[in-house]
């Protein structure tokens, strides 16, 4: 470091003028010749009296050389000297200097030095706020911003605190709308925004950008306690916004505040005027409902009143230029149908029409808007002549740890790419987790999280040459039905999440002979595919350390262990009577209760029943969830025996059962969600267990909780079953999807 003495000296006669000789220095700042203007500059300090000007240049050039603590010392050194009439000129002329310079900086291109400039602007001036939303704007473009930046540079207690001046509230404005598309999922950017909109004068205008933040926050990291803020600040702009009763209903709900979920679902349907409005509202209340658990009285008559409002919608629906339907009308007004009732020629019949319906509606909306996008098969098909493997993509939200993700990532990991171009679209999270890169992502050809409208995903679709589209989610997702609808692939398929969508676009429905009836095809939009064996197979799952003892839960050791773990709304009260009617006819029978939904209504509904069927309620044993699937899967081996729900089965707790080697009951129904336990059971090379009726079904819990020797058999069986049965042989499954794979292939090029 230059040692440099500030001289309070008066200037020599014989110098040349000052303001002459600092202007060339100056210049040659500007001309960024450092060392001369370093030299020029501490030359004129040396000679002269002490020059503010001079001092703030030589510091900055020091900054501009990264020479940051001999910047520093020199402004010191130079503010220590002043008198209390200079200090505040003095910081202003230093502040404007360092502003300059770093506006300089940045349209030049170099952000980095932009910043480093205003981070010493900070200390020079921490009440410039101007300077601090300059800041956080140069971190977000060099991706070195920090969440907690925003507290330090004190700007959330400055909009707590004070109104900002109009400039500075424009700045803000401008910064806001950047944190809130690209990172408004950090607690701080929620802090900020919470702060910033009671300043604003019109907040009316920013209620479309927060719900899109609050949207993406929910349907990309899956975070419905940092969505809920955004919503709720809409509603303390306008307590009657229509989407935002909608929004905040669904956020509550999935954060398992299931009383406000439902409160918020009927002050909308208080304020409908439409069928739509009525119809979607009503879907909004049916959620909350299922999602609580227990008041099945009130789910039948709201899901009756769910059918009368599609068909009236159906009936009276016209294309409209200004109304854009949303995939909502299909996945939300008939997700629920198969957990209520086994009747599959008629649910089919109405999903079909309305997903025809919602298809049309966005066909002829995107034709108006874009002549440049064009459907398969209207399309001509998109492929580089010199790629010869099919290239298949998989499009999910529920490729990481979830019973999509455990089921399907075996599938990916036997993939064949010798013969197939493996692509993996994730539409949930902004980067997959470790899950979804060890599984998925690392596994694939190309992996990438998909973003933006659906017309613009499809179109990368496009761009993509994806010959065949894999959708995992089915109506579980609106962001998939609306991409599947513009048919951005040649061939189109449903596997493994759900049902099918009855999307006409979608051309085929993986299953196999059990999952779904023989008669199946006169009621499915899509072609059926059955599969030669199974439609799903896993090479096993990874187990924990047991953390239940029966000791523990008050159960004597002699005990029979009846186990049903799933969310609440698949227990259907009728099933719920039949497993207490088994309890009643096996003395020293116990019932263990664990799932997602609200403890209190699930707890109300079995005891109540209970109560009716004569079993005391002290046999019964209400678990809280497991904090990892591991644990969930050990703990599964306390029962001696797992009771299915009806009419919508288990999958993945089914698949975890029959792994760990314990018998279960299921009934086989008419409906794919309700023949998942029966097909899995058979391909795990199992008949026992297996019921036809409801009366079927209590014989069989009867006859597992009192026959030891029969559970022992079949005990002994899953344990063979894995080194035997198509369920758990991956490998061999994802051939034989392989080839259904390369068969379409060619159905679509024969036309």
């Amino acid at each position: 470091m230059t040692e440099l003495t500030l001289s309070s000296e008066p200037v020599s006669d014989s110098a040349a003028p000052v303001d002459s000789r600092l202007q060339e220095a100056i210049a040659l700042v500007r001309a960024e010749r450092y060392d001369a203007a370093a030299v020029a500059l501490e030359q004129l300090i040396e000679e002269n009296a002490a020059i503010p000007s001079a001092v703030w240049h030589l510091g900055l050039v020091r900054l501009l050389q990264k020479q940051e603590e001999e910047a520093q010392l020199l402004w010191t050194m130079m503010m220590s000297e002043a008198a209390p009439d200079q200090l505040e000129p003095w910081t202003t002329e230093l502040s404007n200097l360092l502003h300059t310079e770093a506006l300089r900086q940045q349209r030049k291109g170099q952000a980095q030095a932009a910043w480093l400039i205003r981070r010493h602007l900070r200390e020079v001036n921490p009440a410039d706020w101007q300077n601090a939303l300059h800041l956080v704007e140069l971190e977000l473009e060099l991706k070195q911003f920090q969440a907690n930046s925003l507290e330090e540079l004190g700007l959330i207690e400055w909009l707590r605190t004070e109104q900002p001046a109009a400039a500075e509230m424009e700045h803000l404005s401008t910064l806001v709308k950047q944190l809130l598309e690209t990172i408004p999922y950090e607690t701080a950017v929620i802090a900020l925004v919470q702060a910033f909109i009671p300043r604003v004068e019109q907040p009316a205008d920013w209620i479309d950008l927060l719900l899109a933040a609050a949207y993406n926050i929910s349907s990309k990291i899956i975070n419905y306690s940092r969505a809920i803020p955004y919503a709720e600040l809409c509603h303390q702009i306008d307590p009657y916004h229509s989407a935002t009763l909608l929004r905040l209903s669904a956020y509550y709900q999935d954060s398992e505040q299931y009383d406000k979920g439902i409160d918020f679902a009927e002050r909308f349907l208080a304020g409908t005027q439409t069928t739509l409005q009525r119809w979607m509202g009503t879907a909004m209340l049916l959620r909350g409902l299922m999602i609580r658990g227990g008041q099945w009285e009130r789910v039948t008559a709201t899901l009756q009143d769910i059918t009368a409002l599609s068909e009236t919608f159906l009936a009276e629906y016209e294309f409209k230029d200004d109304q854009l339907l949303d995939a909502s009308i299909l996945t939300a007004s008939m997700y629920f149908y198969p957990y209520v009732s086994d009747s599959p020629r008629e649910t089919r019949s109405l999903q079909n029409r309305v997903a025809k319906l919602y298809q049309d509606d966005l066909t002829a909306s995107v034709k108006q808007k874009s002549d440049l996008y064009i459907p398969y098969p209207q399309a001509p098909l998109v492929r580089s002549v010199e790629r010869k493997k099919l290239r298949v993509g998989y499009i999910s939200r529920c490729m990481r740890a979830h019973s999509v993700g455990w089921l399907s990532r075996w599938l990916l990991h036997h993939h064949d790419h010798d013969r197939f171009d493996i692509h993996v679209l994730f539409n949930q999270q902004i980067e997959p987790g470790a899950f979804g890169r060890e599984w998925f992502a690392s596994k694939a050809d190309s992996a990438y999280a998909i973003e933006g409208d659906i017309l613009g995903i499809a179109k990368t679709i496009r761009e993509d040459e994806i010959d065949i589209l894999v959708d995992l989610d089915s109506i579980t997702s609106d962001l998939n039905m609306g991409v599947l609808a513009l048919k951005p692939a040649p061939v189109q398929v449903t596997w493994l999440g759900m049902d099918a969508s009855g999307l006409p676009a979608v051309d085929y429905f993986i299953a196999d002979s059990y999952v779904v009836p023989d008669d199946a095809d006169e009621y499915y939009a899509e072609t059926i595919w059955r599969l030669p064996q199974t439609y799903l197979a896993v090479d096993g799952f990874e187990v924990g350390v047991p953390t239940l003892r029966r000791d523990d839960l008050g159960i004597p050791s002699d005990a029979v262990i009846y186990l049903s773990a799933q969310i609440a709304y698949k227990r259907h009260p009728e099933t719920v009577r039949r497993q207490m009617q088994i309890l009643r006819e096996v003395p020293n029978s116990y019932f263990l209760i664990k799932g997602a939904g609200d403890s209190e209504s699930v707890r109300s509904l079995f005891l109540q029943i209970a109560e009716e069927e004569g079993v005391a309620g002290d046999r019964l044993r209400f678990l809280s969830r497991d904090k990892t699937e591991l644990d969930h899967r050990a703990n599964l081996a306390i029962a001696d025996v797992v009771l299915d729900t009806f009419p919508y089965n288990g999958a993945t707790t089914t698949m975890e059962t029959l792994w760990m080697g314990i018998p279960m009951v299921t009934q086989v129904g008419k409906q794919f969600a309700s023949r998942n336990s029966y097909g899995m059971m058979m391909n795990a090379g199992i008949t026992e267990g297996i019921a036809h009726t409801p009366e079927e079904y209590v014989e069989w819990g009867v006859r597992l909780g009192k026959d030891a020797k029969l559970r022992e058999e079949i005990q002994a069986k899953l344990r063979r079953s894995r080194q035997t049965s198509p369920l758990w042989n991956a490998r061999q499954f994802t051939r034989d999807m392989e080839r259904a794979y390369e068969q379409m292939w060619e159905r679509y090029l024969e036309g």
